[in-house]
């Protein structure tokens, strides 16, 4: 899907990445389009919405090049723009490393990853699917995510929590796809050689991780008569487009 410019007008072309409930707005995952010299990010959400008009129903700050970014921002060649809806709320190095699995979480093996003889404490925390939310009755959560941003600013995280925090090491793996009740979404284990520092990091990690991490949750009702519903809120500290 692209728009096609006059040939005197020099386009600048963009690549825009959609999620969740903006790609299903949208009908696309991936969008490249031609667009004006001096373009912003707000207007190529105008542009957006006048194709397709659902899509000025779904709220969503902006990244380019993976970065958040606000309305204002104008567009450069080569850009990749991805609109972000609400999000649920690997990378790294040696101390600290963040994936993503389809398959079900192992937090032993990860706890093993951490662990050091000058470690006196290991916090592990599991996200769990939950069968009812907000009076109805959940049979599963979906979970999608922009990888390569994720994987961004949650190496971002980890480097904040190494400052604010005397831990050692640490793990965040997270799933995608559906998650039945009762599986685990989310594990975190934090080494550190005081109890206090690996409780107080677990809950950082975990509190950043579903306020800024693009993570994005669905949530599946038993009720037929219930739609599936995208859950969350924009990512904190962010302007909507």
């Amino acid at each position: 899907m692209s728009r096609v410019l006059p040939a005197t007008v020099r386009c600048v072309r963009i690549t825009v990445r959609c999620f969740a409930a903006a790609r299903e707005a949208l009908g696309h995952d991936v969008l490249d389009l031609d667009v004006p010299p001096g373009s912003t990010v707000a207007s190529v959400k105008a542009l957006l919405i006048e194709r397709a008009p659902a899509f000025a129903r779904v709220p969503a700050v902006c990244a380019v090049n993976r970065s958040y970014a606000t309305g204002e921002r104008t567009l450069q060649d080569g850009d990749e723009v991805a609109f972000i809806p609400p999000i649920s709320g690997g990378g790294g190095s040696e101390l600290f490393r963040f994936t993503f699995s389809r398959e079900p979480l192992d937090p032993r093996a990860l706890e093993r990853e951490v662990r050091t003889d000058a470690d006196g404490a290991i916090v592990t925390f599991h996200g769990v699917t939950r069968n009812r939310h907000e009076g109805r009755e959940v049979v599963s959560l979906s979970y999608e995510a922009y990888e390569e941003m994720a994987m961004k600013v949650m190496v971002e995280v980890f480097e904040a929590a190494l400052r604010q925090f005397r831990i050692g090491r640490a793990r965040v793996a997270h799933r995608l796809g559906e998650v039945p009740v009762g599986e685990t979404s989310v594990v975190i284990v934090v080494a550190a050689e005081h109890r206090a520092d690996a409780f107080d990091a677990c809950r950082f990690l975990i509190d950043r991780l579903k306020t800024s991490v693009p993570i994005f949750k669905r949530e599946q009702y038993r009720d037929a008569s219930e739609p599936p519903r995208w859950l969350g809120d924009l990512p904190a500290g962010q302007t909507p487009v």
